[in-house]
């Protein structure tokens, strides 16, 4: 299966897995969060938010939005590493889900901690939201 952005992706019972291999792109100098061409910690988050949208099966119209992270980064990865991204649903609480999530390149695990979506109506969230502002 196939699943966010081209990713190699598994979705079973309220856990999904995304693989992506880490690029020059991905490290934490290219985005700004340090000096060194590894995988950046921002980049992870990403990934597993990434992995907490693939586990929720939506009705038509509702999107979910992201309200908590806290995820710890603990070990680096490599430009051309492997890196599976999991979630897990562990709690619903009406429209309110948490996740446990963890990446790992290899047997190594890379990060791990707990993410909570909010399930919403797309167009009503979308209405809420002011104008751009044309000036910029």
């Amino acid at each position: 299966m196939v699943g966010p952005l081209g990713w190699a992706a598994s979705t079973l019972n309220d856990m999904a897995q995304l693989q992506r291999t880490v690029t020059q792109d991905d490290t934490a100098l290219a985005v700004g969060s340090g000096d060194v061409e590894v995988l950046g910690t921002p980049v992870v988050v990403a990934w597993l938010e990434a992995a907490t949208c693939a586990a929720l099966e939506l009705a038509e119209g509702e999107t979910s939005v992201g309200t908590e992270v806290c995820v710890r980064h603990l070990a680096p990865s490599v430009v051309g590493a492997v890196v599976t991204a999991t979630a897990e649903v562990t709690e619903r609480a009406g429209r309110v889900v948490t996740f446990s999530v963890h990446a790992t390149d290899g047997d190594t695990r890379v990060a791990e901690g707990t993410i909570t979506r909010a399930v919403v109506d797309r167009t009503r969230f979308l209405d809420r939201l002011p104008p751009p502002d044309s000036t910029v």
